[in-house]
């Protein structure tokens, strides 16, 4: 930056000469202390707090986990306060037995049934909720909200009594309806018949976040869309696929993985209906850790399981995401 300042040369005529003022040093803005820098910096600190409440709230126990289950540690090495390294043992074991292959296959069938069913039940109402009245859009969202609230716990202990063989509704009402035979039936004695139950009521909880959330994405798209494709002569189905299916398709895909996480690592409603029974038939990959850790106390192999199921976890879940980056990339 410069100023002009007027002078008198060797002659007597006024001159006019160039002052520079002095500015800020070179590389000032790259200062530690500057206030670009300290811009920059702010959302890391921001994010610093949860940063350090996921390391010490998951990472150090996903750790802990991690050693033990590298360890031969049972009621006698905790009542002698002992250390015993064994390696791969635990995971040569837990490998080596076709129980847990059967449990991994039983937690895949069981987490996909519960998806599909989830997302396409889910989707339904939400989309009905886009084209309902004001009052029946908020008679049918309470409903859904008070479902989603209800504890695990409680909501399992309902379907219990809704599924008892002596005393239970659904017995009653098939009995009424001509079904006799299904007057005293027990709905625990079989395993496709526990598993109907448990995924009917994970299906209830879950149908809830899938339809609302599906619900509030429908209200961004821009109602002329729909405008444009009915002068162009779409009907529902064209509108629904060229209109509504493009703008909803990140949140299926966000909603698809994150029902796959919660459904898969499901512990409360199949331990409390029925503890994993009958015969063990109704286990997945959750209820076989905790039964061979603190069950049985074999605590080394129980972290060892549980350490698998996280990486069985991460491989579905890799394997969903890369597909879907893939489907964007051939859509871009």
């Amino acid at each position: 930056m410069s100023v002009q300042t007027q002078g008198t040369d060797t002659a007597g005529e006024p001159a006019v000469r160039k002052a520079r003022i002095p500015g800020p040093p070179r590389g000032a803005d790259r200062d530690s202390g500057s206030p670009s820098r300290r811009g920059a910096a702010a959302p890391y600190l921001l994010l610093l707090p949860a940063l350090l409440a996921t390391v010490v709230l998951l990472g150090w126990p996903l750790v802990k986990n991690g050693m033990l289950s590298f360890q031969n540690l049972n009621p006698r090495q905790l009542i002698q306060h002992l250390t015993e390294w064994n390696g791969v043992d635990n995971y040569r074991q837990v490998l080596s037995e076709s129980e847990f292959w059967h449990v991994l296959e039983r937690s895949v069938f069981f987490t996909v049934a519960n998806v599909v069913l989830i997302m396409g039940i889910g989707t339904l109402i939400g989309l009905l909720l886009a084209r309902l009245g004001r009052r029946m859009r908020l008679l049918l969202m309470v409903g859904l909200v008070l479902a989603w609230a209800m504890p695990y716990v409680a909501a399992t202990t309902v379907y219990q009594w809704l599924f008892a063989q002596r005393f239970g509704v659904v017995n009653w009402v098939l009995d009424k309806l001509g079904w006799h035979s299904m007057a005293d039936y027990n709905w625990m004695g079989s395993q496709f018949s526990t598993f109907s139950v448990v995924i009917l009521l994970i299906v209830w909880q879950s149908v809830p976040f899938v339809a609302i959330n599906l619900y509030a994405a429908t209200t961004t798209i821009p109602r002329e869309l729909y405008e444009a494709a009915s002068l162009d002569g779409a009907g529902a189905w064209q509108s629904f696929t060229s209109v509504t299916l493009p703008f909803l398709r990140p949140f299926l895909y966000a909603t698809t993985f994150l029902e796959v996480i919660w459904v898969f690592k499901s512990f409360t409603q199949l331990f409390a209906m029925n503890e994993g029974g009958p015969d063990h038939l109704t286990e997945t990959l959750p209820i076989y850790a905790y039964v061979e850790g603190v069950g049985n106390q074999h605590f080394g192999v129980g972290a060892a399981i549980s350490f698998l199921t996280i990486l069985v976890l991460l491989v579905i879940t890799s394997y969903y995401l890369r597909m879907v980056l893939k489907q964007e990339e051939e859509e871009l």
